[in-house]
């Protein structure tokens, strides 16, 4: 794949919306802000759920969804995906029926951001991934994928608000999706995943967001052995990351970064002292047009 064969779309005039305010000295201003609009999910005429989103790449996101939640299997194929924009509908088709129902009886809440949910048994799956041991990250890899994500024009430097999520391979950013929530934007690079039968062999996960127990186990349903966030950390995203043997690295901003798991996959072949730290224009705060001004802090 190239780089960016997906990627964000900053003009895509569906995807922001200009607001006018007032700034702390009561000066009248014009701001972009992400949209934010619901999309209902249906697999096979059953309804599934609600999910607040930006509106882009429907398809990606509802099978994403559905294979995150263990709501579709291996042998489930998935025939067609049909999107209504104007009722903000999408509906996933498979070959025969799935045994969703059972996954409606146990939903787990999650720290994901607008509420993201859980079906089932969260561990399901979970334990029978083998992640590929063979896996490495040279940290030469590392500082490009993170300079050229960062760098990248994004809806984030637009309008901030939102998080965003990165398929990589070696020092190669693959797609780039965003979404108003972290656990969004996985399942879009999930659904691509699937529908374009591309393989998790050699790819690792970038993600803006924290790395909590859902990015582990989504990162590890995925069969990617490799995630990493610029920002920080949960205790049970960390415990997990150990027992999946995913390495886990955070607090990745220039050629800065800890690892909590799974270090063994690191190759160091670059001058962490050579460089610098990334450039302040860069750093995640509202928007590139704040940057004049006190940041918000990253959010994430």
């Amino acid at each position: 794949m190239k780089e960016f064969a997906v990627r964000p779309d900053p003009d895509d005039p569906r995807l922001t919306q200009r607001v006018w305010g007032i700034d702390e000295e009561g000066q009248r201003i014009e701001t972009a802000v992400v949209t934010e609009r619901p999309l209902t999910l249906f697999l096979n005429g059953r309804e599934i759920v609600t999910m607040m989103t930006i509106g882009d790449h429907p398809d990606y996101l509802a099978v994403g969804y559905l294979l995150n939640q263990n709501m579709l299997g291996p042998g489930d194929k998935v025939v067609a995906v049909d999107y209504d924009e104007e009722i903000d509908t999408v509906v996933v088709r498979t070959d025969r029926e799935t045994d969703f129902e059972d996954k409606l009886k146990k939903k787990t809440l999650t720290s994901g951001c607008a509420q993201g949910t859980v079906f089932g048994d969260l561990m399901e799956k979970f334990e029978e991934v083998r992640l590929d041991p063979r896996a490495v990250l040279r940290t030469s890899w590392l500082y490009a994928l993170t300079r050229k994500i960062n760098t990248a024009p994004s809806l984030y430097l637009a309008a901030g608000a939102i998080h965003g999520c990165v398929l990589c391979e070696e020092d190669r950013p693959l797609l780039y999706v965003e979404d108003v929530g972290r656990h969004n934007a996985v399942d879009k690079i999930a659904g691509y995943m699937h529908l374009n039968g591309v393989s998790p062999a050699g790819k690792i996960f970038y993600t803006t967001g924290r790395l909590t127990s859902e990015m582990v186990i989504k990162t590890v349903q995925m069969a990617i052995p490799i995630l990493i966030s610029r920002s920080g950390f949960t205790a049970w995203g960390v415990e997990l990351a150990r027992q999946a043997g995913l390495t886990l690295i955070g607090r990745a901003r220039g050629r800065r970064f800890v690892a909590l798991a799974g270090e063994g996959r690191i190759v160091f072949d670059a001058d962490p002292h050579h460089g610098g730290d990334e450039p302040a224009r860069h750093a995640r705060k509202g928007s590139i047009a704040e940057d004049a001004v006190a940041g918000d802090g990253n959010g994430e």
